[in-house]
């Protein structure tokens, strides 16, 4: 099994290009079941859940030519079906249960997997489907959805959901009559998937906002679109400049999707100019503690949390980390605390206090974005740092040690010790 092996106490400098968003991806992937016509999405990102998605758009009879540029025909649909062996690991795979439902009238999908970051039912998904005219049914281990044409209806979710909004508002696109959807994710991936639902023919108005409104059609035709680059990898290295005391400038991401990101890392006393897709740290000698609430987009991801924690370990001053998306995100915790961090954790809140240095240690990755943490902490430590289950860092990050050794950082893929 692959290991990253980190040399840390290396500034990174330099320039690193933003591969495009997995987050953008899969919904997209997902929305080519929505039309016979086909379907090209560029600047696609070459990770294990982009993998995963492909199979199970073949499963569903969909064909597809490889590569940054992806090809994909669903001129027929011969298995409504998203299968246990597909789905078991990534969430994200139940954004075909809209689609598949709205072009076929059914859908049999099964519960699904993915990193081990708390609860995200689908319950938000399926109560709007069912306003929306479907008969749902639960039944070992798989949902099973009908309907012979969805009804425009009004939702209004109980919280924020990005798959939520993402999958009713695929569904929606072919419904009979007006869907309006309150309480919206606002995410840039929601509003770059509406954008080339739009150019398919759609009727999609507010992305972005809120209130999502989308008035049905009879049919969606065919696309070429371009991927948004991925914020989240864009703000992951960004910490890693911070952390270990460079200057990083990112490429392909605006400020605008990272703004709170942002605005927390130049409290902790980085210098960020931004223009265009553009985006330059440079940290100072220390960084400075600050408190962190998760929240929401515009808010601050909960996928930069883990990372940002790193950065607070060696940060002046004592700061407060609070979770509210998940339950159960703070597993990086116990690894940081291997490599010498004082974190204090309370329910869904981290009171993590700076120390002079993090140093090198033997550290098990528990999902995506803790990987990335533990990458960030090994850079900056003082030591050798070897982390094991590094299979959850390629679900989302692209070649990450060919990246970090371009911006000077001693990292290489070794085979783990155990």
């Amino acid at each position: 099994m692959d290991a990253l092996e980190i040399n840390g106490g290396v500034p990174l400098h330099g320039d690193v290009t933003i591969t495009g968003a997995k987050n953008a991806a899969l919904p997209l992937m997902a929305a080519s079941l929505l039309t016979s016509k086909t379907f090209v999405l560029h600047n696609l990102p070459p990770l294990q859940d982009i993998q995963t998605m492909k199979r199970l758009l073949t499963h569903t009879g969909a064909q597809w030519q490889d590569g940054r540029t992806i090809t994909i025909a669903a001129e027929t649909i011969q298995n409504a079906e998203a299968p246990y062996d597909l789905v078991k690991t990534m969430r994200a795979s139940s954004l075909v249960l809209g689609p598949l439902l709205a072009r076929t009238g059914n859908a049999h999908v099964s519960l699904p997997g993915g990193c081990a970051i708390g609860a995200r039912p689908l319950n938000l998904h399926l109560k709007a489907l069912e306003a929306m005219g479907a008969e749902i049914s639960i039944a070992e281990g798989y949902i099973t959805a009908r309907a012979k044409k969805l009804k425009g209806a009004h939702i209004i979710f109980d919280t924020v959901t990005v798959t939520g909004t993402e999958n009713i508002m695929m569904a929606a696109t072919l419904a009979d009559g007006v869907t309006v959807l309150e309480n919206a994710a606002q995410e840039p991936e929601i509003a770059d998937l509406a954008q080339c639902l739009n150019k398919m023919g759609a009727k999609i108005e507010g992305a972005g906002s809120s209130r999502i409104t989308i008035t049905g059609v009879p049919a969606l035709g065919g696309v070429e679109h371009t991927l948004v680059g991925d914020r989240i990898e864009a703000g992951t290295y960004l910490m890693a400049a911070a952390i270990t005391g460079g200057s990083v400038t990112t490429i392909g991401v605006p400020a605008s999707f990272l703004q709170d990101t942002l605005d927390k890392l130049a409290e902790a006393g980085c210098s960020i100019s931004s223009q265009g897709d553009r985006i330059t740290l440079t940290a100072p000698k220390q960084l400075r503690a600050v408190d962190v609430t998760t929240a929401p987009f515009p808010g601050f991801a909960t996928d930069l949390q883990a990372q940002f924690m790193a950065c607070m370990t060696i940060a002046q001053g004592t700061c407060v980390i609070r979770e509210t998306i998940f339950e159960n995100r703070f597993m990086h915790v116990a690894e940081l605390s291997r490599m010498g961090a004082d974190i204090k954790v309370d329910g869904h809140t981290a009171h993590i206090t700076g120390v002079p240095h993090l140093s090198g240690a033997p550290v098990m990755a528990t999902d995506l974005r803790a990987s990335a943490c533990l990458v960030l902490a090994g850079l900056a430590a003082q030591g050798t740092t070897e982390i094991r289950r590094i299979y959850h860092l390629d679900r989302g990050y692209e070649h990450v040690e060919d990246k970090l050794q371009r911006l000077g950082a001693r990292v290489s893929r070794v085979k783990s010790r155990s």
